[in-house]
């Protein structure tokens, strides 16, 4: 059992523990909780009461969370000392016990660690940001029909430039890795061709590795498989068309590993058009649907021709018994798109995209773009899953001038508390969540950040009475 130096954990209640990166869960679960800065104070209050109350509605005294306090941020600073926002505590209880959740915390200045949350993730290696933007009925929002926004972004976590390998402008060792680029490794490569990085450049490196982006593409996948109809969907979010070598790859092992490892229950965009072609006319030569899946067929080389041909006869041998006669429409379609046009679609086709699979930099604006059109952020809940870990999340800021006034809305932390109940396999209990959210939204019974956007605007609860309206809609 670990030893802790200033924490005592709950005398009752077990830890949860992972197989094969799925939790082991007992009926009296540990879960340490980070209470969090700033408005941390109020929401999480409210957060643990109406999960409690969910539990307890949902299972009586069959199933029970054992609350264990830890501490990160300015809290632990005050218990700590300075600068320790990270205390060993802290992580050594979450490794204990498999899945936390957090409040909002407050990003360093001056001493001590980058980012908390970036920490945290790469500390317990928590590849999967996971993001579900889905709309609340009632919910002020700026777009006309935001009921039609119903995605989940999958962000990975642990590479991209969110690693930090970054040198400043003024930076000896920056100053000498551009000289050794510009003078030895561009002019010896035949991509780079003519290429210099300019004298006082600011650089950072891009890792995107295989290992990394398909055990991350695996979760996205492994949750679309418990979806159903066309949410059974996997876009594949790139930029590739510019950083060919990293998002470009990201895109090509996402294909890869739907048609090795999941070949049995995925179809790609493309295999669909033509199966879906032969099914419409059977009589279709390999030319013809070749010419369909390809709109510029007939301005091509006819070497690039024969390989459009070549792709069309091995779909067709490979996969048109086992996913022909329509047998693909019911398994997990996976294909791509560019970052930027993503960003338009989520706005324009939005119920054309179910889970969105992206790198670091572009889960995260396509994450806060996507909950802005459902409310923003103050309804947007976040979690970072791992093999042997989970940290379920406020995806909102400290806001510290509301601390303490009892006004701040916790839907954020209490929508992250849900994604947590369903993690560990607690439906029920979730169910009782969403529905009291869902009622207390379309009773116009909501905190001041949504009340004063309704027209007319309505008496806002206090962020309390918020989590008792949410539990007398159980």
């Amino acid at each position: 059992m670990t030893q802790f130096d200033q924490l005592t954990p709950p005398s009752q209640g077990s830890s949860i523990i992972f197989e094969h990166g799925n939790p082991i869960v007992p009926n009296n679960p540990i879960i340490p909780f980070i209470r969090g800065d700033g408005t941390g104070i109020d929401i999480w209050p409210a957060t643990q009461k109406v999960l409690d109350q969910a539990i307890k509605k949902a299972y009586g005294t069959d199933r029970k969370i054992e609350w264990f306090k830890v501490y990160a941020g300015d809290e632990a600073c005050d218990l700590y000392g300075t600068y320790q926002y990270l205390p060993e505590d802290t992580i050594n209880a979450i490794k204990q016990y498999g899945i936390a959740i957090k409040g909002p915390l407050t990003t360093p200045v001056g001493g001590g660690i980058r980012s908390l949350n970036v920490a945290l993730r790469q500390i317990f290696d928590l590849y999967s940001c996971v993001r579900p933007c889905k709309y609340f009925k009632g919910t002020p929002s700026p777009h006309k029909k935001p009921e039609d926004l119903d995605v989940i972004v999958y962000r990975e976590n642990t590479e991209d430039i969110y690693m930090g390998i970054e040198w400043e402008d003024n930076d000896p060792q920056g100053i000498e890795l551009i000289e050794y680029l510009n003078s030895e490794v561009i002019p010896s490569s035949k991509k780079l061709k003519n290429r210099q990085i300019s004298k006082g450049s600011a650089i950072g490196i891009k890792p995107v590795s295989k290992k990394g982006s398909q055990r991350h593409i695996r979760k996205a996948i492994q949750h679309a498989l418990r979806l159903e109809g066309n949410k059974r969907h996997v876009t594949l979010v790139h930029k590739g068309n510019i950083m060919k070598f990293t998002e470009g790859a990201f895109r090509d092992w996402g294909y890869e590993l739907a048609q090795s490892e999941f070949r049995k229950v995925c179809i790609t965009e493309r295999e669909s058009w033509v199966l879906a072609n032969i099914e419409e006319n059977p009589e279709l030569t390999i030319e013809e649907n070749a010419k369909k899946i390809d709109p510029g067929y007939e301005s091509l080389t006819p070497e690039k021709q024969d390989i459009i041909c070549k792709e069309v006869k091995s779909i067709l041998n490979k996969i048109q018994t086992s996913h022909g006669n329509e047998q693909w429409k019911g398994m997990v379609m996976v294909d791509d798109r560019i970052a930027d046009s993503i960003f338009q679609q989520i706005q324009t086709r939005p119920q054309e995209y179910s889970i969105l699979a992206t790198l670091n930099l572009n889960g995260d604006y396509i994450s806060d773009a996507a909950a802005a059109i459902v409310g923003g952020l103050g309804m947007a809940p976040g979690a970072n899953i791992g093999d042997n870990a989970a940290i379920f999340e406020a995806t909102h800021g400290t806001a510290p001038k509301h601390a303490g006034l009892d006004r701040i809305n916790p839907g954020s932390v209490i929508l992250s508390g849900v994604m947590m109940l369903e993690f560990l396999g607690w439906q029920e209990a979730a169910n009782f969540i969403t529905n009291g959210i869902s009622q207390s939204i379309s009773d116009q019974k909501v905190t001041y950040d949504l009340a004063r956007l309704l027209t007319p605007p309505v008496e806002p609860l206090k962020c309390s009475e918020f989590a008792n309206s949410i539990i007398d809609r159980f």
